[in-house]
């Protein structure tokens, strides 16, 4: 099956070593949108990048830091993403947070004929 919707994207950019109640945000900012049954969030991280204040965050075998740049990005409907914004007003503390709006094609396998 095809479905066409309309829908929007959150883009959420910040460091890996950031926290939200002890556990890496990535982590809890993942949480919330499964509590809320949002369609789809896939955490990447980064090799290298900057974001606030322009502190450089870089994962890598030869730095001492280990703060790669982490990117969430999550899509649903524009009703499910009203809910999860005033929660990320909570949890993220530095970082950058952006949405627009996505034609959204969700392929699923046909339900099965019964018997």
């Amino acid at each position: 099956m095809k479905e066409q919707i309309r829908g929007r994207i959150v883009r959420i950019h910040f460091g890996e070593d950031d926290r939200w109640q002890g556990k890496p945000l990535y982590e809890a900012i993942l949480a919330k949108c499964r509590e809320l049954a949002i369609a789809e969030a896939v955490v990447f991280r980064g090799i290298e990048g900057y974001g606030s204040g322009s502190r450089v965050r870089r994962k890598g075998h030869w730095t001492f830091s280990k703060d790669a740049p982490i990117q969430l990005s999550i899509i649903d409907t524009e009703e499910q993403i009203a809910h999860l914004l005033p929660i990320l007003d909570t949890m993220v503390d530095e970082g950058l947070v952006v949405t627009s709006p996505v034609e959204m094609i969700r392929y699923t396998q046909s339900p099965a004929p019964p018997g």
